[in-house]
């Protein structure tokens, strides 16, 4: 096992617990360990050793666009590359990826600089979908290609099996809107309930009502995100 600053042996047991969740026996433990390591964290320990996943998240990112434009080639042979494109990019948007960390639990093992942990990072979407995407670089790494692309397809497999009836290419304020819509008498509105942050770093936080009982909370470093975030739960909520 290569070694890292900051990987203990009670790091390790705790990313050990992790990959039970993932279905990965990683062989470089220092690669999730690197993976889930914000780099708030790496820049107030101002330790040379201690590696961010800014690097890994890159690779991650290519590593999900490959996988996912590969099996919509292969498997929606009259779709248009327009079409292909707009898939893509709703499977691997930041709603859906920070979901899958979040099944993961991926929050509960990120490390953070103090200033980030106090103003909510192991919940904010962006970092989770950063920190998914820096997992999948570490598997690619640990791995191999092989076994990353299935590991993406095994887990985004809901995501692209959505790609078959249309429902991919709709966000989930529109998803809400249309099953709210089937009944007459509801009606749907968006409230924001806080925000936080300084002024170059908000976090908003919105609730979606169906007449005007709250169905939905959700935060976001926009508005935007935040009421997307807020629609999702409510329809998970639905289901």
């Amino acid at each position: 096992m290569n070694t890292q600053a900051g990987l203990t042996e009670r790091r390790l047991q705790s990313l050990k617990t992790l990959a039970k969740r993932l279905g990965v026996s990683f062989k470089d433990w220092s690669l999730l360990h690197q993976a889930l390591t914000h780099t708030s964290y790496a820049n107030e320990a101002k330790n040379p050793g201690i590696l961010h996943n800014e690097r890994l998240e890159f690779l991650g990112d290519a590593v999900l666009e490959l996988a996912t434009s590969t099996y919509l080639y292969k498997n929606f042979p009259e779709m248009p590359e327009g079409e292909m494109t707009k898939s893509r990019a709703a499977i691997v948007c930041e709603v859906t990826l920070a979901k899958r960390a979040r099944e993961l639990d991926l929050g509960k093992y990120l490390l953070f600089g103090k200033g980030e942990l106090a103003t909510g990072g192991r919940e904010r979407a962006s970092i989770l979908a950063d920190a998914f995407e820096s997992v999948i670089g570490s598997i690619y790494l640990d791995q191999g290609s092989e076994a990353a692309f299935a590991y993406v397809l095994e887990r985004l497999q809901d995501d692209l099996c959505n790609v078959r009836d249309g429902q991919i290419l709709k966000d989930y304020k529109t998803l809400l809107q249309e099953v709210v819509q089937k009944h007459a008498d509801q009606t749907i509105h968006y409230e924001l309930v806080a925000e936080s942050g300084p002024d170059h770093s908000k976090v908003f936080e919105f609730a979606v009502k169906v007449n005007d009982v709250v169905c939905g909370i959700g935060q976001g470093r926009s508005k935007k995100e935040a009421e997307q975030h807020a629609a999702q739960q409510a329809l998970e909520k639905r289901k």
